[in-house]
């Protein structure tokens, strides 16, 4: 449900990577990335609200294949809309978008981090392929498709590493190594330049 807004957004975001200034936007985005990542460590689980459901609310029970059951619900305008925000950044910046995704489903749509992750890697994978698809199209890639390929296939064998690991941890470790590792990517934005 996610990657249907994902996708446009993803292809508008690699549209608008070709005509807004790379510098200023790095610092902004670097900002950005590090005020969520303080708030991040500060605060890595949030507590969950009850209240009443309405038509929008999507209510979820998932058993995983270790027997953990995970309940939650979460307002399906509100992720939609955050999916397509997602995929404008993963277009727009060549990262996925997944730092912004898991920290918006935990702490905005109230999603188990567990879930979070693994929902949010799916829809990357959707979006990410749009928006190199159209990077490709628009030539953005000239003389990079086979590093485009080494770092996809880089990323598809870390995420079944990265999977098996998330079983043995807890939420608020992989919130907090989340957060971690927003704030050197916001570092690396803010300090030396593309």
């Amino acid at each position: 449900m996610f990657s249907l807004t994902a996708v446009p957004g993803a292809i508008i975001g690699a549209y608008i990577v070709t005509i807004i200034s790379r510098n200023t936007f790095q610092y902004v985005f670097g900002a950005v990335l590090l005020v969520v990542a303080a708030y991040l460590l500060a605060r890595p689980q949030k507590k969950i609200m009850s209240g009443g459901i309405s038509q929008w609310q999507a209510v979820r029970r998932l058993t995983d294949s270790n027997n953990n059951v995970y309940e939650y619900s979460f307002d399906r305008i509100l992720g939609l809309g955050f999916a397509f925000i997602v995929g404008i950044m993963a277009g727009l910046l060549g990262i996925g978008g997944g730092i912004i995704h898991v920290p918006v489903m935990i702490q905005v749509l109230n999603f188990p981090a567990h879930i979070a992750t693994a929902t949010s890697h799916f829809v990357v994978v959707i979006s990410i392929f749009a928006a190199i698809m159209t990077h490709i199209t628009s030539a953005t890639f000239v003389g990079e498709i086979g590093r485009v390929i080494a770092l996809s296939a880089g990323a598809v064998i870390g995420a079944q590493f990265g999977a098996r690991l998330s079983r043995k941890v807890t939420g608020v470790l992989i919130i907090r190594l989340l957060a971690i590792g927003l704030a050197i990517i916001a570092l690396r934005l803010l300090i030396a330049p593309f």
